[in-house]
């Protein structure tokens, strides 16, 4: 997960630095439940359990997960809101 990528453009942003598991995907799926469909959340998390989780979060069909990247000790998920996907 060290590609550089292209930051796709972000409606909102949301700092979970600092917070364990499970709190960064709670605070998460909170956020995203107050946005509106087609709005991009950027989530920056720490916790390196991270990478797992968040991919888990992204099959739900209410999200997208659009691209993640790491720097600097840092996880980056820009995660779309959607009306729901077809499998």
């Amino acid at each position: 997960m060290t590609e550089t990528i292209e930051a796709p453009k972000c409606d909102k942003q949301l700092d979970v630095s600092g917070l364990i598991c499970p709190l960064p995907v709670l605070k998460t799926k909170a956020a995203l439940s107050r946005m509106a469909i087609g709005e991009v959340l950027k989530v920056i998390v720490t916790h390196p359990d991270s990478r797992k989780e968040f991919p888990v979060l992204c099959k739900l069909p209410e999200f997208d997960l659009l691209a993640s990247s790491e720097e600097d000790g840092r996880f980056l998920y820009w995660i779309k809101k959607v009306a729901g996907k077809t499998v």
